[in-house]
């Protein structure tokens, strides 16, 4: 895969995401992970103390362009 910045808005398509993501290695998604963890814990430290997450009631269906 060829690196570049591109500035491209059609780049920025969750396909397009999806690709980079997929991309990357298991060390690197997992960097990501904790990368992502630290800065919302930095922003709002009190979220681990928050119970009100509610599963969704009824069915879930996920679509996608294929």
């Amino acid at each position: 895969m060829l690196s570049f910045v591109s500035h491209d808005r059609k780049n920025e398509t969750l396909e397009a995401k999806a690709r980079w993501f997929q991309s990357l290695s298991l060390e690197e998604r997992e960097d990501l992970l904790c990368a992502f963890t630290d800065m919302i814990l930095e922003i709002n430290p009190k979220i681990l103390e928050q119970k009100n997450a509610q599963s969704p009631h009824g069915r879930v269906q996920i679509l996608s362009r294929a």
